[in-house]
Order: structure tokens, then C-alpha cells, then sequence
């Protein structure tokens, strides 16, 4: 048997999943392409998360575009993080090339243009349904991890939503929590002190200019109301086809802290809301977070741990991470051991630094007797990349140098009216761009300070006229107290929270009274 034979048959072996999978690409050995030896994907572990890395230009994006579009033929709905705005094209059919043509008479699998249903997401004034949580959803250990809060501080903000949530004052965007501060260290020091004890006004200053800083990054923006439902990222058409969410985010490379708030939140909320899958024939829901480096480059040794918790548990829900990088070095190895799919494109050696790097992520892969990884991975093609996967059994597939298959989407952005287009079908937009404003801690707050210095301008003016001031009587007290008159308003969302530091979060919390039409 030749080489070629011994290495079609491992291939054939340990990709052999026909029906329960979806094609990458095609086998390479010695520069060529192996025809009809194809590279397959299982979709029962791609909630085991996944990789792809590789220097720019050297078609990341491209595999990100391939894998979303396969998933949402299959029925699995994806979200995929659109920073450098060439992602939209997904919408639409490819317009054909003659060397997409010639890729796939090399590979042995006819290329047919497609689309895929899409819905656009935004974080800031993006065109698309904006994404929004409630300083509540959040609770007091994760916004205390995003903001790099000590130990004390941490204390301190548990307590503010402890008071918050005794009081039934609606934490919903940063004023509201800001006002609650700045209430608790003056007007209402006392009220605090007799219930909780003393705040540090040293820890509130510290906080404050945390959440400054994050208002800074557009959190003022993020938080606030109509909280985003994650149910919605796992819709599908009426035909069964799962939905490409994109969220347009080609503002936020000079915001990464709201970058890394907002993708821990959704995570931690998915994990709280999702219920438990199990074994499954394929995931319920695929992110792709590109330029994940924004994720991990400014985040604390806290929200890391966070990070990497959530990693391990989430699969569970049937939900798979895909992280999109230039190089594996930029994923923490804690994370980095957590991923069962590995998509290799090239890397770039210019310098000792970067030599050290290759040698380091050649030893990520599995070891082959086929391949000098270490030396074909700064000479990989445009579209090329070496593959790994988990098969059913959980055990990695043999390395492959693998040509990917062309995009069935156009590989180029959509226009401004073809966008618009997209988005004035949105019901999705139509619901979350609404503005929000209800009464909340913030205005609660404000009305009780200027009830209290109107009492004491009353109260001055009675000492002037010599009058004596009638005692209000306990009962009147609590009937005209803000505390009472917020009981009995629906508020949603509850007091507990659970081990990721969001909301204990009940079935039917958030599941509003609407009825969406499917696609």
C-alpha cells in the first residue's frame, strides 16, 4: 500500500461520519488534493467547542462563513460576531467564480451557490435589533468581575443589591445603580447603617469610577431595558433552517471591557436559562466569537476563571464556542484544552517570537506520521488549514491538511440597502428598538430625596410660624413610604442568584405575553 493509500484509508476512517456531519473540505498530502476524500465535521461534538486560528488573510473568516452556513442547512441556529464587517454577505447567494470552480473539481464535491435566513444584532447605534441586559441580570459577582472589583468592593455592591432588592427598586441601567450609590452615602446613610452596616466610602468611590469607566465604553448603551431573550438566538425558519444571527460590532475593537461584559453575560445567561441537553445528534446553538482576543486581552484573573467556568458547564446545554483568533497563543491554554475542533490556517514567521510560536502550536495537534507540521504551517495556502476534530467517541481525528471548500454565500459585504431591506422585515428589530425608559432605582430614589427635602423645608417654615408639627402616624408612614408603593408592581426577576453570578432565573421569567411569527 502506498503512502497515499495508508493515508486515504486513515482519513476515510476517521472522518466517516456520511449523514451525521458536515463537509469542510477536502484531504491534502504532498500539495494535492485527494479527490472524494472528504473532511467531515460530526455534529454531535461541535458542542465541544472549537478553534480557528491562523494569520490575516489567510481565510479565518471564510471558515467561520463555511462551517455557520453548513450548521444553518442542517437546522442549527449560529451567532456570529461580525468585527471587521465582512460577514453580512452570508445573506446572500455566492456569485460564482471560476476559481471557486476549479477548488471544487479538485476537491469532488459540486459547488451550489446559497443563502442563509440572517437577523442583525447590535451593541451600539449599529443598524440592527439591539442587545440590552438589566444591571439586575447581571447581579452583584458578575458586574463585580467585569468591573475588577477586590473583595471588599465586591461585599459592598452585594449589599447595594440586597437593599435594592428588599426595597423592590428596579436596578435596570447604570444611573439607576449610580443614584443608589450616591442615596446610600448620603440621604440615605442611615438607613443602610441601621440594616447592613457601615459602607466604605472609600469602595463606593472605587465603584463609581468603575462604572464610570464602563459607561465610557458605551455601557450606558448596553444596559438598560428591553432586556435581550436568548430564546430568540435559536430560532429557525419555517422550513427547518437554523437562523445566522450577526452581531454588528465593527465599533467595539477600541471597546473590548463591553465587549468581554456583553459576551459574558449572554454566556452565563444561556447557562442559567438553557435547560440540560445531554447527548444529542447535534447543538442547539453554535457562537462564533471572532477576534477573541478582545475577550481575554483585557480581562482580570477573576473574569478568566469566570470565562473558563463557563466554558466547561456550557456544553452541557448544547451549545457550542467556537473562538476565532490569529494565534492559539492569544486563548488562555485553560480554555485552549477545552476545545475538541482545531482549524489550523497558516502562520507567519518574521521574527524568533514568531518561530517559538509555530514550534508551540505545532504541539496542539495530534501527532502524525504524514505531515512536518511545525514546517507546513507557515506554507498553507489561502483557504487551507490543517483540521482536527472529535469523532462520536470523543477521540480526536487524525490531522489533516485539508483544502476548504468556497462559501455558498457571496464572500463580500451587503450593501446599505440591502441590509436595510433585511432589517425592515426584522421583527426582532421591530421589538428590541424600542425605547425603554419605566420608572426605575434612579427616578424612585430621586422622588424620595425630594419628598424628604420638601419635609424639611415644611418643617422649617412650621418653626418659623411657631406652629408644632403633627406626628405622622405609623400607618400613614408606611402608606406614603416609596418602599410600599412599588409592592404589587410586576417586577421581573428574582432575588437568588446562582453560580455564575446572574439571576436565578425561573421558566417563564422574561417569557413575555408576544407571539412571534416564524420565519
Amino acid at each position: 500500500m502506498s503512502n497515499k493509500e495508508a493515508f486515504k484509508k486513515v482519513i476515510d476512517e476517521g472522518y466517516d461520519v456520511e449523514g451525521k456531519s458536515i463537509i469542510l473540505g477536502g484531504a491534502m498530502m504532498e500539495g494535492e488534493v485527494l479527490p472524494e476524500t472528504f473532511v467531515r465535521l460530526p455534529l454531535e461534538t461541535l458542542n465541544r467547542h472549537g478553534l480557528i486560528a491562523g494569520a490575516t488573510g489567510s481565510g479565518k473568516t471564510k471558515t467561520l462563513q463555511i462551517i455557520a452556513e453548513q450548521l444553518a442547512d442542517v437546522g442549527v441556529p449560529s451567532l456570529l460576531m461580525d468585527i471587521k464587517g465582512d460577514l453580512s454577505g452570508i445573506a446572500q447567494p455566492s456569485g460564482g467564480h471560476p476559481k471557486i470552480d476549479e477548488r471544487h473539481e479538485l476537491i469532488g464535491f459540486p459547488f451550489i451557490p446559497g443563502s442563509t435566513k440572517v437577523e442583525f444584532l447590535s451593541l451600539s447605534n449599529e443598524p440592527g435589533a439591539r442587545l440590552r441586559a438589566t444591571v439586575s441580570e447581571f447581579g452583584p459577582v458578575l458586574l463585580s468581575k467585569i468591573m475588577d472589583l477586590s473583595e471588599a468592593q465586591q461585599g459592598v455592591l452585594a449589599v447595594v443589591f440586597k437593599f435594592c432588592d428588599d426595597r423592590n427598586l428596579p436596578l435596570l441601567d447604570l444611573k439607576d445603580l449610580k443614584e443608589t450609590l450616591k442615596y446610600l452615602t448620603d440621604e440615605g446613610k442611615e438607613e443602610i447603617e441601621d440594616e447592613y452596616g457601615r459602607l466604605s466610602t472609600a469602595s463606593v468611590g472605587t465603584i463609581m469610577r468603575k462604572i464610570v469607566e464602563l459607561e465610557q465604553q458605551g455601557g450606558e448603551v448596553f444596559f438598560g431595558e428591553t432586556s435581550f431573550d436568548p430564546e430568540d438566538l435559536i430560532r429557525k425558519t419555517k422550513d427547518g433552517k437554523g437562523i445566522v444571527n450577526i452581531l454588528r460590532v465593527t465599533d467595539i475593537q477600541d471597546k473590548p471591557l463591553l465587549f468581554s461584559t456583553f459576551m459574558l453575560q449572554l454566556l452565563a445567561e444561556i447557562y442559567a436559562e438553557f435547560p440540560e441537553q445531554g447527548d444529542a445528534d447535534k447543538p442547539k446553538l453554535v457562537i462564533f466569537i471572532d477576534e477573541a482576543h478582545l475577550v481575554f486581552d483585557s480581562a482580570s484573573k477573576a473574569l478568566l476563571n469566570q470565562i473558563e467556568t463557563i466554558v466547561k458547564l456550557i456544553r452541557s446545554k448544547g451549545v457550542g464556542l467556537f473562538f476565532v483568533t490569529q494565534n492559539p497563543a492569544d486563548i488562555p491554554e485553560e480554555v485552549l484544552g477545552q476545545l475538541g475542533l482545531k482549524v489550523q490556517h497558516a502562520l507567519r514567521a518574521f521574527t524568533a517570537k514568531d518561530r517559538k510560536a509555530i514550534k508551540l502550536a505545532a504541539q496542539n495537534y495530534p501527532e502524525t506520521d504524514f505531515y512536518d507540521v511545525e514546517e507546513l504551517l507557515t506554507s498553507l495556502g489561502i483557504g487551507e488549514a490543517f483540521v482536527t476534530a472529535l469523532n462520536e467517541k470523543g477521540i480526536p481525528t487524525p490531522l489533516v491538511h485539508t483544502m476548504l471548500r468556497a462559501p455558498q454565500s457571496r464572500m463580500d459585504v451587503l450593501s446599505d440597502v440591502e441590509i436595510d431591506e433585511i432589517l425592515s422585515e426584522s421583527e426582532l428589530a421591530e421589538y428590541y428598538n424600542k425605547e425603554v425608559d419605566r420608572e426605575s432605582a434612579y427616578e424612585i430614589l430621586k422622588e424620595k430625596i425630594a419628598e424628604a427635602n420638601e419635609d424639611e423645608h415644611q418643617e422649617k417654615m412650621r418653626k418659623q410660624r411657631g406652629r408644632p408639627r403633627r406626628d405622622k402616624s405609623t400607618i400613614e408612614k408606611v402608606v406614603n413610604s416609596t418602599t410600599t408603593r412599588q409592592i404589587g408592581r410586576t417586577i421581573a426577576r428574582e432575588v437568588t442568584r446562582g453560580l455564575l453570578g446572574v439571576l436565578g432565573i425561573s421558566t417563564t421569567k422574561r417569557r413575555r405575553s408576544r407571539r412571534r411569527s416564524i420565519f
